[in-house]
């Protein structure tokens, strides 16, 4: 026991406390006296407890003295002495501390990144609330270690990793937490091995580890030597109790050049996958970082994040990056606080690569082109009429608008009675799937994108 880490103590003292909770009747007296007490050090055959006053200090060693060593006994088979303690008392109880490692003295985890703050949608829930269950119950769940989150680049892993520090660096505060990535693991195992760090041993300094992080642990692939180490490393967290959580861009199984036994061990715990997010989740994560930023989202034309929603849709990253754009743009271009359509589009011209926002080619030409076409009037490409003929021209004006001006389905939407962006969006693929069938549609869309490409 005067060996143990300070995970281990940390969950004797929790049984402590909880089995206290039962004995003491006075909901009031726990709450007060015993709720934020915690062990600073076991030495010998002494507990030194800390607890939040001088009066808690008197209490614990007279009237309940008997009744919290018997419960200490009961939980760690042990006969302790306990001494109470307030937090200034601590200076002057001489504790052995260890020496600090060389090992990943850059490592942290960033505080900005929180489950507070991370956007839940469809495409991530299951992987958000595995990582919260982790984060409450570190090292708990044996069947849930290692937590082994894959995805795409730029959908959120890391910002889960640094969610799971951050939760439990403030509810389990006597937790050794360390988050690294593959990278900074194999640079220091090539220190180590090389002689740059003769006086520390790697393998000792994960013994103090009770939470391990490892980023994009698919670089530790064809890495014979490092693989061997983090073998070693991940038995022995797991043999003592203490948590690993790992984030790939593949799942384990796909992951190519790391040993089968290595991969056996990181399908052994709890396996998720966060997918590309679904058009309401990235509305979402936008108004959440203009939130952040302190923007009113008043500014902000609804159409603007249905448009960035749309067209930046591979991952969170590049959303978030076409958003830093435009509110660079207008806070130090433009410097205006109505954000228009017209306005956003301009600030993100050069990551679209499409036609000039300047372009003479407007929706309104493209619906006056395909009325024309089919001879009809333009108000009956937008109305509500719906034969077979209209409704194909109409089908076919959404796809136009959508495809060479790159339009919102929400934007089109109103363009066409109101229409919702759902039934856009099945107009624009009723046509997508006709051109590959229909000859005399891909002849119709061929020919207008020719009279189009006159007027662009």
């Amino acid at each position: 026991m005067v060996n143990a880490t300070l995970s281990e103590i940390a969950q004797i003292w929790e049984r402590v406390l909880d089995r206290l909770s039962q004995k003491i009747n006075d909901r009031h007296i726990f709450d007060s006296f015993f709720a934020d007490s915690y062990i600073h050090t076991i030495q010998n055959d002494e507990i030194v407890v800390v607890v939040n006053s001088g009066l808690a200090v008197n209490l614990l060693n007279t009237r309940y003295l008997d009744m919290v060593s018997q419960t200490v006994l009961d939980v760690t088979q042990s006969n302790f002495k306990l001494k109470f303690v307030q937090k200034s008392e601590l200076e002057k109880i001489p504790v052995n501390k260890p020496q600090k490692s060389s090992f990943f003295a850059n490592s942290f985890v960033n505080r900005k990144f929180t489950f507070d703050n991370f956007v839940v949608g469809t495409s991530n829930r299951e992987a958000y609330q595995a990582a919260l269950l982790i984060a409450s119950n570190p090292g708990k769940l044996f069947n849930y270690n290692p937590l082994f989150i894959y995805s795409q680049s730029g959908l959120g892993k890391t910002h889960l990793l640094h969610a799971i520090g951050n939760y439990i660096k403030e509810n389990a505060s006597a937790l050794n937490v360390l988050y690294i990535t593959t990278d900074d693991f194999v640079d220091e195992f090539i220190k180590y091995v090389s002689g740059e760090k003769d006086k520390d041993n790697m393998k000792d300094f994960f013994k103090n580890v009770d939470v391990l992080m490892v980023d994009d642990i698919q670089f530790l692939a064809e890495k014979t030597k490092t693989e061997e180490m983090f073998f070693y490393i991940f038995n022995n967290l797991v043999n003592d109790g203490k948590q690993i959580i790992l984030t790939s861009d593949r799942h384990p199984s796909e992951i190519r050049g790391i040993e089968s036994r290595l991969v056996s061990r990181f399908n052994s715990g709890l396996t998720m996958n966060i997918l590309v997010p679904d058009l309401s989740t990235r509305v979402a994560i936008l108004k959440n970082k203009i939130q952040a930023n302190g923007l009113d989202i008043t500014y902000f034309e609804e159409d603007v994040l249905d448009f960035f929603a749309e067209r930046f849709s591979n991952n969170v990253r590049e959303l978030e990056g076409a958003l830093n754009r435009l509110l660079f743009y207008v806070i130090n271009i433009k410097q205006t606080k109505h954000i228009t359509m017209e306005l956003a589009m301009e600030s993100v011209q050069p990551l679209m690569g499409s036609s000039s926002p300047t372009s003479s080619l407007t929706e309104t030409r493209i619906i006056n082109t395909v009325a024309d076409y089919y001879n009809l009037t333009s108000n009956q490409i937008t109305g509500r009429i719906r034969t077979n003929q209209i409704a194909m021209a109409r089908h076919i004006a959404m796809y136009l608008i959508r495809t060479l001006l790159d339009m919102p389905f929400l934007k089109i939407g109103s363009l066409f009675g109101g229409k919702d962006h759902s039934t856009v969006m099945n107009a624009v693929s009723k046509v997508e799937k006709s051109l590959k069938v229909d000859s005399a549609i891909a002849t119709a869309v061929q020919q207008l994108n020719q009279r189009l490409k006159k007027i662009a």
